[in-house]
């Protein structure tokens, strides 16, 4: 359980400098990134979401189960609900939302003529503090009431607009079987017992793919939460 503990540790961190830095969201701003390219610049959110996808092709969803800020808050929810999310067509939305997003990102910047510029603090000297803290706040109203009312990780798995960035490169990834982070089973010390699955903060039913010897899952955020459980430590991860 000391793996769980440091990343526990790591996401809190995260939170925090996402709470007390203010200008530290604005690097992962989906609104700013927008503006940006409305001027034909890159700015540091760009440069972190294309960081991400890169990630993503050896690490998974490693991100979002070790250092995202919102699963920090996440994990801060779980400590007082364990209302679980039930999944479902639902997680279909964060696709659409992604998608208008990306959209958006690439039709302002062919209307600039084209990335011609690079400034990784744009808009964040000029910006005012108010704007920081409404941003910061909203984040909180998307993530909080979504927890207690639907179950923790609600945002992870039907909102982010990230996900589905990551969910990509792990796909191809997946696809092209280039030597990766993930999760490998041994089916032979699996007792059945579902601990696994109910360890799964994203509510996969881990057992299940233990038992097919793949555990390659779009949603899985390779937290190692199934794999600390386990009594017979049938699950672990691979390259």
């Amino acid at each position: 359980m000391k793996r769980q503990i440091t990343r526990r540790a790591l996401l809190l961190v995260s939170f925090v400098l996402f709470q007390s830095l203010l200008i530290f969201h604005l690097f992962f701003s989906p609104v700013l990134v927008i503006v940006a390219a409305s001027q034909g610049v890159v700015n540091g959110s760009l440069v972190i979401f294309v960081l991400l996808f890169l990630s993503s092709l050896f690490l998974g969803r490693a991100f979002c189960g070790w250092l995202c800020p919102g699963s920090g808050l996440n994990e801060l929810c779980a400590a007082a609900t364990n209302k679980r999310v039930p999944g479902g067509r639902f997680q279909k939305a964060k696709y659409m939302i992604s998608g208008v997003w990306l959209s958006a990102i690439a039709l302002l910047a062919l209307r600039a003529g084209g990335f011609h510029s690079v400034d990784l603090f744009f808009g964040t000297e000029t910006t005012a503090i108010t704007q920081e803290l409404i941003m910061f706040f909203g984040v909180i109203a998307i993530i909080v009431p979504a927890a207690f009312l639907v179950g923790t990780r609600t945002n992870c798995q039907y909102v982010c607009w990230l996900a589905p960035i990551m969910i990509a490169g792990a796909a191809i990834q997946h696809r092209a079987g280039w030597p990766a982070l993930h999760l490998a089973a041994d089916t032979e010390l699996c007792e059945q017992c579902g601990t696994c699955s109910t360890a799964c903060p994203m509510n996969l039913d881990v057992m299940d793919r233990v038992l097919k010897q793949d555990l390659y899952h779009k949603e899985c955020i390779l937290c190692g939460s199934c794999i600390d459980v386990c009594p017979n430590r049938a699950i672990s991860y691979a390259v």
